[in-house]
């Protein structure tokens, strides 16, 4: 399948809608993805962001509308489909696997985007330890960016919250990802970890030319980082801008900035 031309937005939400049993948890949201853009998702809790997140990458079919990633429609795709072009997410509660050392969860990541499947790699055909072999040297090429290299071998309750959230950040980087959607990954952090957390997203889309969307709460955070910012509220798209014409913009202060521009 070639590739949309480099115009075309990465990702394009069109009349999205999602219905759980009567109660509309999505209502007619529309918004695009620039390539190599930071894009962040706000709102009050309940106005639909996870849901949106779900609808994106498959876990949820949505009720009507489409999603569609460099220009191919894959509105109704099981989740590993969706992860197979190139998208991969964390959650807003860390999904790593605390039995496997760091490198070990990097390796998950890897294997999402293996060839050789758990039946070869049963049986070590030549192929699989290959793809073993590459997938340990990506892992440290990826411990080695974030500057943790040094932790490849401890388990992740060894290290700080802040750590175990750039670890799950680094196996979606291991998926080889075009667009990366994080779930609140500022939540819980100090002062110190959200600023890493930010120069780490930064650095990423610099070098690697990933598109990110985001949910976060931490308005300060998301005022900084983000060329666009599309607001959600009971569903419903309500504003979509830079910062300063979300920060300004009267429906947006109404439904969830406050008269305070955002510090609660």
């Amino acid at each position: 399948m070639s590739h949309a031309s480099p115009t075309t937005p990465l990702l394009e939400v069109a009349s999205l809608q999602m219905r759980f049993q009567g109660i509309m948890a999505l209502k007619d949201v529309s918004f695009a993805l620039e390539r190599g853009a930071i894009t962040s998702l706000i709102g009050p809790n309940g106005a639909g962001k996870t849901t949106l997140f779900n609808c994106v990458t498959g876990m949820y079919t949505p009720t009507s509308g489409t999603v569609r990633f460099d220009g191919q429609d894959i509105t109704a795709q099981a989740a590993y489909k969706v992860s197979l072009h190139g998208i991969a997410r964390t959650f807003q509660n860390l999904a790593l696997f605390a039995g496997l050392t760091v490198l070990e969860n990097l390796l998950v990541g890897a294997y999402q985007r293996g060839r050789s499947g758990l039946l070869q790699g049963a049986f070590r055909t030549p192929q699989a330890r290959a793809e073993q072999r590459s997938a340990v040297a990506a892992a440290y090429e990826v411990l080695d960016f974030l500057g943790m290299a040094d932790t490849a071998h401890l388990k992740p309750s060894e290290l700080s919250y802040g750590r175990q959230k750039e670890v799950e950040f680094a196996r979606a980087l291991m998926q080889k990802a075009r667009l990366v959607l994080l779930d609140e990954p500022m939540a819980g952090m100090s002062t110190t970890e959200k600023a890493a957390m930010t120069a780490l997203i930064q650095r990423v889309r610099q070098e690697f030319g990933v598109t990110f969307l985001l949910v976060e709460h931490d308005i300060p955070t998301i005022m900084e980082i983000s060329d666009k910012i599309v607001v959600l509220d009971f569903g419903s798209k309500i504003a979509e801008g830079t910062a300063h014409e979300v920060r300004n913009n009267e429906a947006v202060i109404a439904a969830y900035l406050g008269t305070d521009n955002g510090t609660h």
